[in-house]
């Protein structure tokens, strides 16, 4: 096992295995092993085991349950940047028949397809994958119990599905091309459907005695693409690094930040939670950062991948035991610890190589009605938006190469930045979405919808 560990802090390294030790020792875990990345590889791993001498490390394989969705997800968007699919087509479009197909590739993907969180019939996780041969078995004879699209309903079926289409548009099983397209490129070469030596043992604790109970370990089949995969922390640490920074030879940086995005609607509960889904991710707002990964979970094992992309530090945890350690608050701790005791050291600031002196003249403060932005030019070519004082619309704008510019984020993705010249060729006013900006509140010929009034600004006589 290579250490990594002189690359953090000692307060920092005894932070991380305090924290895990608390987690194993009060979750009565029989072991825990984590990892924490940063900058691209992996700098600290820590494990706790109740055997003495005998803690895990990074090549030792636990089930990762539902984080197993993830990496199905990624197989779903490489078909959908090789033009074989569109995330808004239904699913009928590509496999036909199954009862669910007017729910879209992408309501699917961010669990907003309607369907059932489980598949009937015996408890599936711990049962054989036999006793579901078909994919009537896995949905049953009324697989919608919402209404497609409207509302986030977490759905192991959902995702057996997408399993279904990915081995319909290749021709060739589930895991075959996820070894191919994704585990080998990525050098994830511990990860598999099926367990391989060393790997660790599912147990169950007793809720009120210090006792341990063997869990059976069953195949899931058909809904392997939801919860199957056995992995490490080493071999989950290289994935983060692919989640937060992307892989041409697997997916785009755009395809992976597209995975992160928000795109269900999140439940009451969840928007006082701060949580929320994207396309086979988790995300989740938790002490001022946005934090996104996933969670899983079966008999004998639990398992969580965090990742704060705007610090830079990703933490993996995996344990065997069914219940226990909550590993969502240990990952997003050991983030919080690294980037707090460490913060991430920003790059130089470096001005533009070239001024061009049209996008120059966009700079400066603009008033929207009343409301005081600033329009700034930035070193990487975008134009940042954004209130002078207090909260309000932001957004970087991406050049069209012709003198407009396009937004990337927020209220104004998508909508359309237009400088408006006088007839002389100076610039009168930006139009954004419609909305008329103007060097001063309400300037008189400026072009504001409404016009302005042609006494000007005034007081109000006593």
């Amino acid at each position: 096992m290579t250490t990594y560990e002189e690359e953090l802090l000692p307060g920092t390294r005894r932070a991380l295995l305090h924290r895990i030790a608390v987690a194993q020792a009060e979750g009565r875990a029989p072991s825990l092993v984590a990892a924490v990345v940063r900058g691209g590889k992996t700098v600290w791993q820590g494990a706790r085991s109740s055997v003495d001498g005998h803690a895990p490390d990074d090549t030792v394989q636990y089930r990762i349950g539902s984080i197993t969705k993830t990496f199905t997800a990624v197989l779903v968007l490489r078909l959908r940047d090789e033009g074989l699919l569109d995330l808004g087509d239904p699913l009928e479009k590509h496999l036909p028949g199954t009862g669910a197909g007017e729910a879209t590739i992408a309501e699917l993907l961010a669990h907003t397809g309607g369907l059932a969180a489980e598949s009937p019939g015996p408890w599936w996780e711990r049962t054989p994958g036999s006793l579901r041969p078909e994919l009537s078995d896995v949905l049953g004879e009324q697989p919608l119990l919402h209404p497609v699209g409207r509302r986030h309903h977490y759905s192991n079926p959902g995702y057996t599905l997408l399993g279904a289409l990915v081995e319909e548009v290749r021709g060739a099983p589930w895991d075959e091309v996820l070894r191919r397209e994704v585990l080998e490129p990525l050098g994830l070469h511990r990860t598999s459907a099926q367990p391989q030596a060393p790997h660790a043992g599912g147990w169950a604790v007793h809720p009120w005695a210090d006792a341990l109970l063997p869990e059976p370990l069953e195949d899931l089949g058909r809904m392997a693409p939801a919860g199957q995969l056995w992995s490490t922390t080493g071999d989950l640490a290289r994935f983060a690094v692919f989640l937060a920074g992307g892989d041409d030879r697997v997916l785009s940086v755009e395809s992976v930040r597209e995975m992160r995005t928000p795109a269900a609607p999140a439940e009451a509960a969840d928007v006082v939670d701060g949580a929320t889904y994207g396309l086979g991710m988790q995300l989740q707002h938790r002490g001022g950062r946005l934090l996104v990964g996933h969670s899983g979970s079966l008999p004998g094992f639990l398992a969580n991948l965090t990742i704060s992309v705007d610090d830079d530090v990703a933490a993996v945890v995996l344990a065997n035991c069914t219940s226990g350690p909550l590993l969502a608050t240990v990952g997003a701790d050991l983030v919080r610890i690294v980037a707090e005791a460490e913060p991430r050291i920003p790059e130089p600031w470096r001005p533009l190589r070239a001024v061009d002196p049209a996008v120059l003249e966009l700079a400066g403060q603009w008033y929207w009605g009343t409301h005081a932005f600033a329009l700034r030019v930035g070193a990487d070519g975008l134009l940042a938006l954004g209130p002078l004082a207090g909260g309000g619309r932001r957004a970087r704008l991406r050049s069209n190469g012709d003198g407009t510019w396009t937004g990337l984020e927020g209220y104004y993705a998508g909508e359309l930045l237009r400088p408006v010249r006088r007839a002389d060729g100076s610039l009168s006013h930006l139009d954004l979405g419609s909305f008329v900006f103007t060097r001063q509140p309400y300037e008189e010929g400026a072009g504001v919808p409404g016009g302005v009034d042609p006494e000007g600004w005034r007081g109000i006589a006593d």
